[in-house]
C-alpha cells in the first residue's frame, strides 16, 4: 500500500506498489547525474552512461527485495538537491570526518560564530557550520546521502579556494564576493566559463540553507502529531523547488516521504528530550536566519542570486 501524504516510511517498508514507487524515484535520481538544473527553464537531459554502467534492468533486479534495495541506494551517486548536479567525478567526496553523530549544540556554536563584529560572514565557521548540517543529513537515512554528498563536494570546492594561492580573498564571503566579482571570476551570463567559482558554490549552499532553515523552524513550531514528510515539503516548495524542473521536485518529494516522525527527528538532534531540542533549535534558528539574511543581502546587491 503506498503511504499516504506527508506519511513517515523507512525504505524497507516499502513493498508491492510502494517499492516501485521508490524504484522510479531513485532510477530518475540516478539518471539525472550529469545535468545542470541551474535555472527554472533547463531541460531535463538523461546523463551520458559510462561502459561501467549497468543497465537499469540490472541496476534495479530485485529491488523489491530490502537487502537489494538497500544495496542500490547505498551505490547510488550523489544529487545535488543544491541544483541538481554532482562532481564527484572531479571532486572526491571524503565523508570520513562526517559520518560522527550529528549535534545541534555543535552547529549552534558554529552559526554563532560565522559573523564578525562587522557582521561578515566568516567562511571558514561558515563551512563548519554546513559540517555539522552534512551530519544532520547523514543522520536522517540513506535516502538523503544524494544530498549530503554533494553538499561535500561543494565544501570541498570552497576549502580548495579558502587554502589556495588567492587564500586572502577568502576570509570573509564578502572579501571573496569583492574579490571574484572585480577579477571578473564571475560569469552572470554562462556558467561554464567559471563553473566553480567562490560566488557560485556558495550561492547553492545559500540556497540549500534557506530550505533547512525553513524546515526546522516548521519542526520546532509544529505540533506533536505534525508529519515531517509534509513540513519538510512544504520548506522545500518555498525554498529550492523554484530552482528545479519538474522531474526533481518530483523525485525529491517522494524521498521527503522516508522521513521519521517529529519525536524520532527531534532525538536525531541528539541534546535530550524533544522539549529540549526544540528549545535549542529555538536558539540555534535566529543564528541561522541571521547569517542567511546577510548573504542574501549581499548577493542582492551584486545581482548575483540568479548566478547560472
Amino acid at each position: 500500500m503506498l503511504p499516504q501524504r506527508g506519511q513517515a516510511v523507512g525504505l524497507t517498508q516499502c513493498t508491492g506498489m510502494g517499492a516501485w514507487l521508490w524504484m522510479g524515484t531513485q532510477q530518475i535520481l540516478l539518471q539525472l547525474v550529469g545535468t545542470d538544473t541551474h535555472s527554472r527553464e533547463t531541460d531535463y537531459k538523461p546523463a551520458r552512461k559510462s561502459a561501467e554502467t549497468p543497465p537499469a534492468s540490472e541496476t534495479w533486479q530485485g529491488f523489491d527485495k530490502p537487502e537489494r534495495r538497500g544495496a542500490v541506494l547505498r551505490a547510488a551517486p550523489g544529487l545535488c538537491v543544491c541544483e541538481g548536479v554532482t562532481r564527484a567525478e572531479r571532486v572526491p567526496v571524503e565523508m570520513d570526518d562526517l559520518e560522527s553523530e550529528f549535534n545541534l549544540k555543535v552547529v549552534l556554536l558554529s552559526f554563532k560564530q560565522c559573523l564578525n563584529e562587522k557582521e561578515e560572514v566568516l567562511l571558514d565557521h561558515y563551512l563548519a557550520s554546513w559540517r555539522g548540517l552534512v551530519r544532520f543529513l547523514n543522520s536522517l537515512g540513506t535516502i538523503f546521502s544524494f544530498i549530503s554528498k554533494d553538499v561535500v563536494a561543494k565544501l570541498q570546492i570552497m576549502e580548495q579556494l579558502c587554502g589556495g594561492p588567492q587564500q586572502e580573498h577568502y576570509s570573509t564571503l564578502q572579501a571573496m564576493v569583492a574579490y571574484e566579482v572585480g577579477s571578473q571570476l564571475v560569469d552572470l551570463e554562462r556558467r561554464s566559463r567559471h563553473p566553480d567559482s567562490g560566488c557560485r558554490t556558495v550561492l547553492r549552499l545559500h540556497r540549500a540553507l534557506h530550505w533547512l532553515q525553513l524546515f526546522l523552524e516548521g519542526v520546532r513550531t509544529s505540533p506533536e502529531d505534525a508529519r515531517t514528510a509534509a513540513l519538510c515539503t512544504d520548506s522545500y516548495n518555498a525554498s529550492l523547488a523554484a530552482y528545479h524542473p519538474w522531474i526533481i521536485r518530483r523525485a525529491v518529494t517522494v524521498a521527503f516521504c522516508a522521513l521519521p516522525t517529529r519525536k524520532v527527528f527531534l532525538e536525531t538532534m541528539n541534546v535530550g528530550s524533544p522539549e529540549q531540542a526544540v528549545e535549542m533549535l529555538g536558539e540555534a534558528l535566529p543564528f541561522i536566519k541571521r547569517v542567511y539574511d546577510i548573504s542574501q543581502r549581499l548577493y542582492a546587491e551584486h545581482a548575483l542570486l540568479d548566478l547560472p
